[in-house]
């Protein structure tokens, strides 16, 4: 499915003198002030580790019950950079939906290469599952998300049984996972910055979250940018699509035309929602797909 919306001149003048901030502190911080909290509540700096980048921040509905579903989020930053506090928008819009959103932080090069940074985000999840309850989320109703390197992290720990065993769980505590302009499939690492977080030239196909899918994915939402001109998303978003499907895995597969590689998820932003139904998108994704059936445990074989 492709989005696309008329252009607007004023809106195509707002966004040029927008793009040239979105990356930085700024930016950063005008879209966090410019996207109301409105009836939500924020819980900060929440340890899941002993480590000082294991730590999450909680939005949820005002008055939620147990009853919400959950939204675990990891950022993107080719696993270099990012920080849970400059995400304030994506907690906040998920939670004007009545979703309880959680927005992880997690270890980054060079602290850590592969694996650490997947390690974290199945403990992440774990914690969530576990603790979710007692802040008013449904653990029965758990999915996880992502933007670009984010989202590889999701992918690696929803299509790969090994993360979230190493937690004694298994990927059927979720309920779906939600990918945006993610690196599902990118052997050989061109991109210079990332060479040296997974070891290149001795990277193991396992890396890839494409070899990891299997008939028991759990069900998906992929989003991207025919735009995008860092992670592509033929070969990426709709690469990962083909072989959820020949899985006979359910996932849908939306394009948002009016955005980048890093405006896909600024669109989750009150002032440039404009750019693209995402959040309308996660919202129905996450608030149709069904719970989830048996308790996520792992079992011996």
């Amino acid at each position: 499915m492709t989005h696309a919306q008329p252009r607007k001149g004023w809106r195509w003048w707002l966004l040029l003198l927008w793009l040239p901030t979105l990356v930085g502190c700024s930016g950063v911080d005008a879209i966090n002030a410019l996207t109301p909290a409105g009836q939500t509540q924020q819980l900060e700096s929440i340890a899941y580790g002993e480590a000082a980048h294991q730590h999450l921040d909680i939005y949820r509905p005002k008055g939620a019950e147990g009853q919400a579903p959950v939204v675990v989020f990891f950022y993107g930053g080719t696993w270099r950079e990012g920080a849970r506090e400059d995400y304030r928008f994506v907690g906040r819009a998920l939670a004007s939906r009545g979703i309880v959103a959680v927005v992880a932080d997690y270890r980054l090069y060079p602290e850590v290469r592969y694996p650490g940074f997947v390690e974290d985000t199945a403990q992440a999840l774990a914690w969530s599952y576990r603790h979710i309850a007692r802040y008013g989320g449904d653990p029965k109703r758990l999915f996880i998300m992502g933007h670009s390197a984010g989202a590889y992290n999701a992918a690696m720990v929803a299509l790969d049984p090994r993360w979230l065993a190493a937690q004694s769980l298994s990927p059927s505590i979720l309920s779906g996972w939600i990918g945006l302009a993610g690196p599902y499939d990118f052997l050989p690492i061109t991109n210079e910055d990332a060479r040296p977080v997974f070891d290149w030239p001795n990277t193991a196909q396992e890396t890839q979250p494409i070899a990891h899918v299997s008939d028991q994915s759990p069900p998906a939402l992929l989003m991207a940018s025919h735009r995008d001109t860092t992670v592509n998303p033929i070969r990426n978003t709709a690469g990962m699509a083909r072989a959820l499907r020949a899985h006979g895995v359910a996932v849908t597969e939306d394009y948002a035309d009016h955005t980048s590689h890093v405006t896909l998820i600024a669109a989750l932003a009150w002032p440039l929602r404009w750019l693209g139904p995402i959040l309308d998108d996660i919202d129905t994704f996450v608030h149709d797909t069904p719970p989830r059936l048996d308790d996520g445990a792992v079992r011996p074989q």
